[in-house]
């Protein structure tokens, strides 16, 4: 199953190794992102290393086997796309737009984002992670 996942869900992953770290190495699921993705963490990644209390080498080091699991889909694959998921996303949020480019560009069944803004387009489906878990 593949499944489009927001950069939220992969610093979640960074901080803490929790059911959304599981989730992200299960072998029933086939990552994809974008490639801000990697660039928005990395601007963030004093505050993701404090708040999970690793050095710069672990953070590093716990990256670099997530990405290993969520391949990235090229800038190329999104462009054709990218009007619509402009428009879908304008009155949303504008920010997230590229994610729901990428769900339109690749076959895919949505995106996994706990951020309740995706859940006002109706476009693409979207995956949340449960809070009980």
């Amino acid at each position: 199953m593949k499944i489009i996942v927001d950069t939220s869900r992969i610093i979640v992953a960074l901080i803490k190794n929790s059911y959304r770290r599981t989730i992200l190495f299960s072998d029933k699921f086939e990552f994809l992102t974008v490639s801000i993705a990697k660039s928005e963490i990395e601007k963030h990644t004093p505050e993701i290393s404090e708040k999970a209390r690793i050095t710069r080498e672990e953070f590093d080091d716990i990256l670099s086997v997530i990405l290993r699991h969520i391949q990235v889909v090229s800038d190329l694959a999104i462009e054709s796309e990218f009007g619509e998921a402009r428009d879908i996303m304008q009155a949303i949020d504008p920010g997230d737009a590229m994610f729901v480019a990428a769900a339109l560009a690749v076959e895919n069944e949505g995106i996994w984002s706990d951020g309740r803004h995706f859940q006002r387009q109706k476009k693409i489906r979207i995956f949340s992670t449960p809070r009980a878990v």
